[in-house]
C-alpha cells in the first residue's frame, strides 16, 4: 500500500507540475522584464504586468500562441495597472489576448495607442483585445493627429473595452485595409463602450472608421455589433464606413450629433440598431451613399438633425463617380425601420451641380413614421422616381408629398420591457421589436472601470467671498477648485497687475445690485487655459488702467493649443473705455482653441476700439472654426470701432455642423466705423452654417456682412430695424439657402427706439407711423 501511495503522490506532483508549466504566469515589473519574459513565453502562458504606474512604457507584444493555447498579456489586478506618459502597445503574431490594460494621463508617442501590427508586414491575427481602457489619453496639441486603436490582420476581436474622451485630431478606432493581408479580415468589434467625444470643430473626429477612400471597393467583412456610442460628437460621421461588406448590428447611439455614414463602399448591412436623440441638436441616424446597401429593423427616436444628419438620409451622387467622391445610391433597400418623433428624413440630399445623380432602383418600404408635432418630416431634394415607396405607415396626423406608398394609421406608443416607446396599431402587421442583443451602457465596456461623468460644471462648487484690492482675485483663483463661485464685494474695486489664469471652471459674480469693477494692467484680465471655463455675472470691466499696446483684450484664450473645449458665459456685465490703443477686444481667441458655447447676454459695451468677440483665427480653410454655439442677446453696444462679432469658418469641407449663431434683441449704435476695422462691417460672418439674426436695432452702424461657402446654410434675418445704417451684404453661394428672410423694418426718422426681451421693437417709421415689428 505504501508503494501504491508513493506512486499516486508522484503522479499528482507530475500532473501539477505539468499544469503549472502549461499555464505558467510570470509577473513582470518593468519594460525590461516584460521583454525578457516575452523571449521565453510559450503557448498557453501569461505575462502579467505588476500593479502600479507604468510610465513611458512602449510595449511590443509579439508572440505566437495556438487556438487552443493562446498567449495572454494581462495585469495583476484590473484597474490597478496604468500605462501613463508616452506609452503605447503594439501587437504582432497569432492567437494573442490582451486584457485589462489602462491608458491614462499621457499620450502615444507614435500614431496609435494600441495597434494590431508591428509593421506593415508583421500584424496580429486571430487575436483579442478585451477589457482594456483608454481614458482621455490625448496629445496636448489639438491639431496633432493620432489614433487610439488601429486594427490590422485578420480574425481579430475587439470587445468589452472602455474608450472615452478623445479630443485631439484623429479617428478613435480604425480598421486598416492598406495591405492585402488586412482585407476580408472578419474582425469582430463588439460590446465596447465608446464614451463621450466632444465636438472637434473640424474634419477628423470620427469614432470608428472602416477602410479609407483608397480602398473603398475592397471587402473588409467586419462585424460591428452591440457597441454603445455615448455622445460621440466629434464630427458628422460617428461611424464612417469606407469599404465593402461590413455589418452593423445591435449598436446603440445615445445623443450622438452625427450619423452612421456609408461614406464609401457597397453591400453594407445596418440591422437592428437603436438611435436615441432625446431632442438634442444635430442628432442623426443613418446616411446612405453607394450601391446595394441595406438598412433594416432600426429604431430611431427623438432625432433632430437636418440635411446630412437627418434621422435617415439618402444622398444624391456624382455620375460615374470615382470611389472617393459620392457614388450614386443604386439597388439599396430601406425597410422595416421605425422613426418616433424624429424631425427629418431626406431623399436626394446634397443635390447640386456635381452631385446630380438621384438614387436609382432602390426601395423605401414597410417603415413606420410617427411624429406628434411635425406633420411632414420628408425633404425631397431631387427626383425620387428611382425609389419605390410601398407599405409605409404614417401617424394619423402626418402627411407627405410623396404620392404613393404611404398610409395613415391611428398609432399609439406603448413602452416595452426594455423601456422603448413602440408604435402599435391594427395596421402595423409586424410588431416592432428591439433585439435582446442591443447594446446598453451596462452590458458594454468593462465591469470594473466607472462610466460616471467626472466633468465639473460651472456654478457647481462652493462660494468664496473675496475682498476688493490689488490682485485679490489672482490670489483667490490659485486656492479655488473646479466649479467654485467667486463672489465680489458690491461696488468693490479690483485691480489686477497679473493676468488671472483660468484652468478649471470658475464663476465670478457680484451678488448685490451695484457691480464690482475690475481694472487690469496686463494685456488681458483673464486667460482661459486648457480645462478652464468662465462665467462672469454683474461685473464692470474698465480699460482705464490697461497698458498702451495694440491688441489688448479683457478675456483671451491660451496662445497654446487647447484640446479641452471651453465655455464662456457673460451676463449683466458692463465693458467700457477699452480705448487705450487700437484693436482692444472684449474676447480674443487663439488658433487651436474651441468653445462649445459662448453666451453674451444682458450686457452693455461702450467706447471700445476693437470687437466684442474675435472668433476668426482658423483661417486654413479646412472647415475648422472657433466656436460651436455663439449667442448674443439683449445687449446694448455703442461706440464700438470694430465689428461687434467676427466669426469665421472657411473651406468646403462638410464634416462639421457649426458654427450656430443667434443674435437677438440687441442695439448696435455707432458700430463698425474704426479705421482699423478691416472688415468694414458691424458683424462679419464667413461660412456660418446656421444664422438667426432677429429683433435687433442697427443705428448709425455699418452693415452685416455674410459670406456663404458650403452646404445649405440656414439663414434667418428677421425683424431688424435700420436707422441710418448700411443694408446687409451677402456674398457666396446664395443658391444654397434653405430659408431666406430679409425682413428689414422701415428706417427711423428720429432715431428713437426702445427694446426689451419680451416686447417688439418700437419707433417711428419714415412715413410717420408707429414702427411695430411682429
Amino acid at each position: 500500500m505504501k508503494h501504491l501511495s508513493e506512486i499516486l503522490s508522484l503522479i499528482i506532483i507530475t500532473v501539477t507540475c505539468s499544469l503549472a508549466t502549461a499555464q505558467q504566469i510570470e509577473t513582470v515589473k518593468s519594460v525590461e522584464e516584460f521583454e525578457e519574459a516575452l523571449q521565453n513565453v510559450q503557448p498557453g502562458e501569461s505575462i502579467v504586468l505588476a500593479n502600479g504606474v507604468w510610465t513611458d512604457a512602449e510595449l511590443l507584444f509579439e508572440a505566437n500562441g495556438t487556438a487552443e493555447k493562446p498567449i495572454t498579456l494581462t495585469v495583476e489586478e484590473k484597474g490597478k495597472v496604468t500605462l501613463e506618459g508616452a506609452s503605447n502597445l503594439r501587437i504582432a503574431g497569432n492567437h494573442l489576448i490582451v486584457r485589462g490594460l489602462v491608458f491614462k494621463n499621457g499620450y502615444t508617442p507614435t500614431n496609435a495607442v494600441i495597434s494590431f501590427r508591428k509593421s506593415r508586414e508583421e500584424m496580429a491575427n486571430n487575436s483579442r483585445l478585451t477589457e482594456c481602457v483608454i481614458d482621455n489619453f490625448n496629445n496636448p496639441e489639438r491639431q496633432v493627429q493620432d489614433y487610439w486603436v488601429t486594427i490590422y490582420g485578420k480574425n481579430n476581436r475587439i470587445d468589452h473595452n472602455h474608450i472615452v474622451g478623445k479630443k485631439n485630431l484623429g479617428v478613435t478606432m480604425i480598421v486598416g485595409l492598406d495591405t492585402e493581408d488586412s482585407r476580408e479580415n472578419n474582425h469582430k468589434i463588439d460590446h465596447n463602450y465608446f464614451g463621450p467625444r466632444p465636438t472637434y470643430g473640424n474634419n477628423g473626429g470620427e469614432t470608428l472608421r472602416i477602410g479609407t477612400s483608397h480602398h473603398a471597393l475592397e471587402n473588409s467583412n467586419t462585424l460591428v455589433e452591440s457597441n454603445y456610442f455615448d455622445r460621440t460628437n466629434g464630427e458628422h460621421e460617428i461611424i464612417s464606413n469606407k469599404s465593402c461588406q461590413n455589418t452593423f448590428k445591435y449598436n446603440t447611439f445615445f445623443e450622438c450629433t452625427g450619423t452612421l455614414t456609408m461614406r464609401h463602399g457597397n453591400e453594407t448591412l445596418v440591422d437592428g440598431n437603436v438611435f436615441i436623440g432625446n431632442g438634442k441638436p444635430s442628432t442623426g441616424g443613418v446616411r446612405v451613399i453607394n450601391e446595394t446597401q441595406t438598412v433594416t429593423n432600426n429604431y430611431h427616436i427623438g432625432l433632430t438633425g437636418y440635411r446630412f444628419r437627418g434621422a435617415f438620409v439618402m444622398m444624391n451622387g456624382v455620375p460615374d463617380s470615382p470611389p472617393n467622391r459620392y457614388v450614386p445610391v443604386i439597388n439599396s433597400k430601406v425597410n422595416n425601420n421605425t422613426f418616433v418623433n424624429c424631425d427629418n428624413i431626406l431623399f436626394g440630399a446634397g443635390s447640386d451641380e456635381e452631385r446630380s445623380q438621384a438614387p436609382r432602383t432602390s426601395e423605401f418600404s414597410e417603415n413606420i413614421i410617427y411624429n406628434e408635432t411635425k406633420k411632414d418630416i420628408f425633404t425631397i431634394d431631387d427626383d425620387i422616381s428611382g425609389i419605390i415607396f410601398k407599405n409605409n405607415i404614417l401617424g394619423k396626423n402626418s402627411e407627405t408629398s410623396i404620392q404613393k406608398g404611404f398610409k395613415n394609421a391611428d398609432i399609439k406608443l406603448v413602452k416595452n420591457e426594455q423601456g422603448f416607446l413602440i408604435p402599435t396599431s391594427k395596421k402595423i402587421k409586424n410588431k416592432v421589436t428591439i433585439s435582446p442583443k442591443i447594446a446598453t451602457k451596462e452590458n458594454t465596456g468593462t465591469t470594473w472601470y466607472s462610466k460616471a461623468d467626472n466633468s465639473v460644471a460651472l456654478n457647481s462648487g462652493k462660494t468664496i467671498k473675496v475682498k476688493a484690492g490689488i490682485n485679490t482675485l489672482f490670489d483667490i483663483v490659485k486656492k479655488s477648485e473646479a466649479g467654485d463661485i467667486i463672489e465680489l464685494e458690491e461696488g468693490g474695486i479690483y485691480l489686477l497687475t497679473k493676468a488671472v489664469k483660468i484652468n478649471h471652471p470658475l464663476t465670478f459674480k457680484t451678488k448685490e445690485a451695484k457691480k464690482a469693477t475690475i481694472l487690469f494692467e496686463r494685456m488681458m484680465a483673464f486667460e482661459i487655459q486648457n480645462g478652464g471655463s468662465l462665467s462672469l455675472d454683474n461685473i464692470t470691466f474698465d480699460g482705464a488702467k490697461s497698458p498702451d499696446y495694440a491688441g489688448n483684450s479683457v478675456i483671451s484664450t491660451s496662445k497654446n493649443s487647447m484640446n479641452d473645449n471651453y465655455k464662456l458665459f457673460i451676463n449683466n456685465c458692463e465693458f467700457k473705455d477699452l480705448v487705450v490703443n487700437h484693436s482692444f477686444d472684449v474676447l480674443r481667441v487663439s488658433k487651436g482653441t474651441f468653445a462649445d458655447t459662448i453666451s453674451i447676454q444682458n450686457s452693455t459695451f461702450k467706447k471700445i476700439t476693437g470687437s466684442i468677440a474675435a472668433l476668426d483665427k482658423e483661417t486654413d480653410d479646412i472647415g475648422a472654426y472657433n466656436v460651436e454655439y455663439f449667442i448674443m442677446k439683449n445687449n446694448t453696444i455703442s461706440e464700438l470701432q470694430g465689428a461687434a462679432l467676427r466669426l469665421y469658418r472657411g473651406g468646403k469641407d462638410e464634416s462639421t455642423f457649426g458654427p450656430f449663431l443667434e443674435v437677438d434683441h440687441n442695439v448696435f449704435d455707432n458700430v463698425g466705423f474704426g479705421k482699423k476695422n478691416k472688415y468694414k462691417s458691424a458683424i462679419s460672418l464667413y461660412g456660418v452654417q446656421e444664422t438667426d439674426i432677429k429683433n435687433n436695432i442697427f443705428k448709425d452702424s455699418k452693415a452685416i456682412e455674410m459670406h456663404l461657402v458650403v452646404g445649405e446654410p440656414i439663414v434667418k434675418v428677421r425683424n431688424n430695424a435700420l436707422s441710418n445704417s448700411d443694408e446687409m451684404v451677402v456674398t457666396g453661394d446664395q443658391k444654397y439657402f434653405v430659408e431666406n428672410q430679409w425682413d428689414l423694418a422701415p428706417k427711423f426718422t428720429d432715431g428713437s427706439y426702445s427694446l426689451s426681451a419680451d416686447s417688439p421693437l418700437k419707433g417711428k417709421a419714415t412715413d410717420g407711423s408707429d414702427l411695430g415689428v411682429k
